[in-house]
């Protein structure tokens, strides 16, 4: 039998925690209280996949090698999809408006629509509305 998982937490860096919650606030994301506090935040996108914003000395003591500098040089991609080309959009615009940077041109595939940028430390957001009635189950 194939694993799968009941939960996905993806585990970030941060520079600072307060600002990075202001930033994904501002973008329309919520935060658990419950698996919060003053070293790390649980972003929610949605009930089963969080991102756990770790303040970079306390998320040192998870890792024996040094922290990525992803301002620099990409360590990953993660990609969220969205109800809409203009829920794409949306959130896009929000990111940069809160003090995100365009990381990449939108691209426009027919079928897929994707924007991109990154957050405040340099983690790079993708997010993606594909019409999935281009894929029809002949």
């Amino acid at each position: 039998m194939a694993y799968k998982s009941n939960y996905t937490y993806v585990n970030l860096p941060v520079k600072d925690l307060n600002r990075t919650k202001e930033f994904f606030s501002s973008i329309g994301f919520e935060f658990n209280p419950q698996f919060s506090d003053e070293k790390a935040a649980c972003l929610v996108i949605n009930d089963n996949t969080f991102v756990q914003l770790i303040v970079e000395s306390y998320f040192q003591t998870f890792i024996n090698k040094p922290i990525a500098d992803v301002a620099s040089a990409a360590g990953g991609i993660i990609a969220l999809s969205a109800d809409s080309r203009e829920h794409v959009d949306q959130l896009a615009d929000k990111a940069l408006t809160a003090g995100g940077k365009q990381s990449k041109e939108p691209a426009d595939h027919g079928f897929m629509y994707v924007r991109n940028f990154e957050d405040l430390d340099g983690h790079l957001w993708e997010i993606a509305y594909m019409d999935m009635s281009a894929f029809s189950q002949e």
